[in-house]
């Protein structure tokens, strides 16, 4: 093969192809953010503002992650090529002898990326809508937790008090809303409240702040909503310590996630 001197436009070539692996490796880093963020929008959609509870490891991160490694790579091995580019230059070489092989390595790599997030997008797309049996709601105005039971209120009160008597807690008291307004007269859906606790986790909180006294024990109501499911409600432990202005750390310490814990256990 003859050699010829390169010329200017030679050189001006090779820097626009150097400049133009550099767009790319750059919209590859931008757009692995994008990727690993969008995870968390997915999140957001699916679980609700009140409930969402990012996770900052889920798939979407690491293909984000992976995204921006390749953009980091091709912008390091495309300096190394352009170097050795305008040397084969400098001796009157042909650069171009054979296929690129960093755009087939970021041409595949992007197919396996994009063929992985798509099997992604597929198996989170459209979630179904959660049937009343499998949704849980807050109400941010008055603290209160409500979950849905797979039970009867019977059962439900039942598995519940169980649920106490095995972790070593006592129920003070079971009302029987709905059997005491049929004594006066009226209708009521089942409705019972369970009053229960444990001197051991609420004397701290009541010798902290002397008003929290005014909702411990603690009361979960189980009740049954005009469209025949079983809800469990209560008073979420921030509720209670931004009303009483209680201590994080004894909320977190004798509160935790505690009752979040035994209304699941009773939802089944």
């Amino acid at each position: 093969m003859t050699e010829r001197p390169a010329t200017a436009s030679d050189y001006l070539a090779a820097e626009r192809t150097f400049l133009a692996w550099i767009r790319t490796g750059l919209a590859l880093m931008g757009f692995g953010f994008v990727v690993a963020r969008f995870g968390l929008f997915l999140e957001a959609l699916q679980a609700g503002a009140s409930r969402f509870q990012a996770r900052a490891y889920g798939p979407s991160f690491w293909f984000g992650t992976g995204l921006i490694i390749v953009g980091v790579t091709v912008n390091l091995i495309s300096a190394c090529n352009h170097v050795h580019l305008v040397r084969q230059l400098n001796r009157g070489e042909s650069g171009y002898t054979r296929p690129s092989s960093l755009a087939i390595a970021v041409a595949v790599i992007l197919a396996v990326l994009g063929l992985a997030m798509a099997i992604y997008l597929i198996s989170v797309r459209d979630p179904k809508e959660k049937s009343p049996e499998e949704k849980s709601m807050t109400n941010s105005d008055n603290g209160i937790m409500s979950i849905s039971s797979h039970h009867s209120v019977d059962e439900t009160v039942e598995i519940f008090t169980r649920t106490l008597a095995a972790n070593g807690i006592t129920l003070f008291a079971t009302i029987d809303h709905s059997g005491e307004a049929r004594k006066a007269g009226f209708e009521m859906r089942s409705t019972k409240l369970l009053i229960f606790g444990n001197p051991k986790a609420g004397t701290p909180l009541m010798l902290a702040v002397s008003s929290v006294a005014i909702d411990l024990p603690l009361k979960v109501l189980i009740w049954e909503s005009a469209d025949g499911k079983v809800w469990i409600s209560y008073n979420t432990p921030s509720y209670l310590e931004a009303r009483h202005h209680l201590p994080p750390e004894l909320v977190q310490k004798y509160l935790g996630t505690g009752l979040d814990a035994l209304a699941s256990k009773a939802a089944g």
